[in-house]
């Protein structure tokens, strides 16, 4: 009962105390206070920079060394949620992007070649090998992840120890885990390029050696299927993509300004050969005529009859050689056998063998030539609006015009009919060329991309100026307007005395003469009514009889 009565007695005095000047001020004060700040987190928060996106699925090492590198430079940075991104102000983004590229940050998790600058006193041999493993793989992963469709990377080698017999030489190995990004993939020639990487920058590692997998376990290096096999091959179906569209734009740019843009459509196929061919063939023609043939080689040979050869004492006479030899006459009779003028039996052969016409060529045709196109042309109807009345009607093109137009396409198609090139041109009305095409509708410029963000900015400003200037002329002004009155009172100076002129000083003279003379008058009676109480205190009876005589008489 006596704490609630204590209390009860509280209650009278909180109230006298916030009903005094000292309390009423204290609240005053408070409520400034409030305001202030308020104004004061509606400034900052008008004045808060835009953060953007510094680095993204960084490992925990990084993290940790990257945010320690912003608190040295005094730099704000804050996470997004789930903490996968560390964000900085969008001013600052390339800025603080390369301060850290040139101390080395992020490094990816993999550990390079400066794990050989904090080399011990002292360290084994095979801890120098393992570092250096080490580095060489990190190394590796780094130039691997520098590829646009590769997220992360990790590389292990098997480097083998060397032996000086040949027998126990063994090639080293690698293994490749690749972690594409979202939504990539790899072909592969950026196979075979990471293959070559890797195998260019280990000493005596083949190609074959090298083997690459990615995130989902497939192995991207497969070499099990047989050479030269048929496989689709995505440059050269990229290759043919970009032919037929090439086509296609030939084509349309000729025609749109004939019939109108979207009055022709065109499509074109195109038969490409991707087989390179070395072709060696070796041709024989007929003879020509010995005039105008080449001699290869001739040979004669001659023989005579036993009688003629040589005989005798050897000698100059008997190595003489034969005489000339004379056909017989027709119809004379025979020499006689064994006569000393009689000519004998002799034998000539002669060959000459001439050089036969042969001709030898090799071609080689590269690869990607064009066997075969296939273009089809859709051409719309003309589209003819009546003037007077508004009403949309259809034409077809004439024969000339069609005529025309396929003369336009096989030109922009390169048509050759020894290759068994096709062209179709069509003129066919397309689905709704008969009713009215509205213009295209101009975007509203208070939905322009631009304008929206330039105004959101200023709108952030214009709305924390309405705010301050809310809170300060209705809130803290008038809580404040006391205090300043009070103090203007107090700081205000009295006012330099004027000096009178004439009449106000005759003025002046007569207004105190008469005041003294009101004075004089009031004294003169308060000095009676004084004589009058003293009188009336010393002797009563005197004072009654003046009553009673005042009473007497009426007066």
């Amino acid at each position: 009962m006596a704490a609630a009565a204590e209390d009860l007695n509280s209650i009278p005095n909180q109230q006298s105390f916030l009903q005094t000047s000292f309390g009423r001020n204290i609240l005053l004060g408070v409520g400034a206070a409030v305001v202030l700040a308020i104004m004061v987190a509606v400034w900052m928060w008008s004045q808060q920079p835009e953060y953007r996106v510094l680095f993204s699925n960084y490992t925990d090492r990084d993290g940790g060394a990257i945010t320690a590198s912003l608190d040295q430079m005094a730099i704000k940075y804050k996470f997004s949620e789930g903490g996968t991104a560390i964000l900085v102000p969008a001013n600052q983004v390339h800025d603080v992007r390369l301060k850290l590229a040139a101390q080395g940050l992020p490094k990816g998790g993999n550990v390079g070649f400066e794990l050989m600058e904090n080399q011990k006193l002292g360290v084994s041999q095979f801890l120098e090998q393992v570092n250096y493993q080490r580095s060489l793989e990190g190394e590796l992963a780094r130039s691997i992840q520098s590829l646009a469709a590769v997220s992360a990377a990790r590389v292990h080698l098997a480097l083998p120890k060397p032996s000086v017999f040949v027998r126990d030489q063994q090639k080293p190995t690698a293994s490749v885990l690749l972690n594409l990004q979202t939504g990539r993939t790899i072909d592969a020639g950026q196979v075979s390029a990471i293959i070559h990487l890797v195998a260019s920058s280990v000493p005596e590692l083949p190609p074959s050696n090298v083997t690459v997998v990615d995130q989902a376990g497939n192995l991207l290096s497969d070499t099990s299927k047989p050479a030269g096999a048929k496989n689709l091959d995505p440059n050269q179906l990229k290759y043919v993509a970009q032919l037929q569209q090439s086509i296609v734009k030939q084509v349309e740019s000729l025609i749109i300004p004939l019939v109108g843009q979207g009055n022709v459509r065109a499509e074109a196929t195109a038969d490409v050969d991707f087989a390179q061919v070395d072709t060696a063939a070796e041709m024989y023609k007929p003879n020509s005529p010995p005039a105008a043939s080449a001699i290869r080689s001739q040979q004669s040979s001659e023989a005579g009859a036993p009688g003629s050869t040589a005989s005798g004492v050897p000698g100059a006479l008997s190595n003489q050689p034969p005489g000339v030899a004379t056909a017989p006459i027709a119809g004379g009779a025979p020499a006689a056998a064994g006569g000393a003028g009689a000519a004998g039996a002799s034998r000539k052969d002669s060959t000459t063998n001439y050089e036969v016409d042969k001709t030898v060529r090799y071609e080689q045709k590269p690869m990607g030539g064009v066997k075969r196109l296939s273009v089809g042309v859709v051409v719309n109807y003309r589209r003819l609006v009546d003037a007077k009345t508004g009403k949309v009607s259809i034409k077809a093109l004439s024969a000339a015009e069609v005529a025309q137009i396929n003369d336009l396409v096989k030109e922009a198609m390169g048509y050759s009919k020894e290759r068994g090139d096709t062209l179709n041109v069509t003129n066919a009305p397309f689905d709704g060329v008969d009713k009215p095409v509205d213009a295209p509708v101009a975007l509203a410029w208070w939905r322009d991309p631009e304008i929206q963000e330039i105004a959101r900015q200023y709108g952030k400003y214009l709305l924390a100026a309405i705010v301050l200037m809310i809170l300060y002329f209705r809130i803290l002004r008038p809580m404040l307007r006391p205090v300043l009155r009070k103090f203007d009172q107090i700081t205000e100076l009295p006012p330099a005395p004027v000096k009178p002129s004439t009449a106000e000083v005759e003025e002046e003279a007569e207004r105190i003469e008469h005041q003294a003379e009101v004075t004089q008058q009031v004294s003169g009676y308060r000095e009676n009514l004084t004589m009058a109480k003293k009188l009336a205190s010393e002797d009563p009876r005197v004072v009654a009889n003046v009553v009673k005589a005042w009473v007497g008489t009426n007066e």
